[in-house]
């Protein structure tokens, strides 16, 4: 009986002596993809910020890992600081992931850096013209919208059989042009 409670014990402290390299992967990736999966059926704008906020900010981590693994083995600390932060971007109670989109990715994307010699280091262009059917958000539906209000919605329905048919054709045997050209 006394036998037991030892590897009782013996397996509790294993567990504690390696928490980081058993939570970690809980929490950077099986609860973030499950939590993705969940906001891709939703039809919530909100999580879907969250998480692929998360997947960029997870991947610049990775990267930076990679990048300074030798540095980092240096820092026997750094797996509990990088469960701490990745605890705070996953858990629904923080949101830190969204907080950093909102607080730092979206105003370096909306508002273009510009150099010192006056030139911009990337640009989106932002039309005023009312013309432009790519100047709201959900670009699709704008323009769908558009092209049924100028077309209408007979016209919008013969355009999306005719390019039905074509994919259609493209599966085909019969198609002419390279099928590899449109493969992912």
């Amino acid at each position: 009986m006394g036998r037991s409670t030892g590897s009782g014990n013996n397996f509790l402290q294993v567990v504690a002596n390696n928490f980081d390299v058993l939570a970690l992967p809980l929490v950077t990736l099986v609860f973030p993809l499950y939590a993705s999966i969940r906001a891709i059926e939703t039809k919530s704008r909100t999580d879907d910020q969250q998480w692929l906020t998360y997947w960029v900010l997870y991947s610049l981590i990775t990267l930076f890992e990679i990048t300074f693994a030798k540095v980092l083995e240096c820092f026997p600390i750094w797996p509990y600081g990088k469960l701490i932060v990745t605890c705070w971007l996953v858990l629904p109670q923080f949101n830190g992931a969204a907080y950093v989109y909102r607080r730092f990715i979206r105003p370096f994307y909306t508002n273009p850096q510009i150099m010192t010699n006056g030139q911009q280091i990337w640009y989106f262009p932002r039309s005023k013209d009312k013309k432009n059917i790519f100047s709201k958000p959900d670009d699709v539906l704008t323009a769908a919208e558009k092209y049924m209000e100028e077309h209408g919605t007979e016209a919008f329905q013969r355009l999306i059989t005719k390019t039905d048919r074509e994919a259609r054709g493209r599966r085909s045997n019969n198609y002419m042009i390279f099928d590899d050209d449109y493969m992912y």
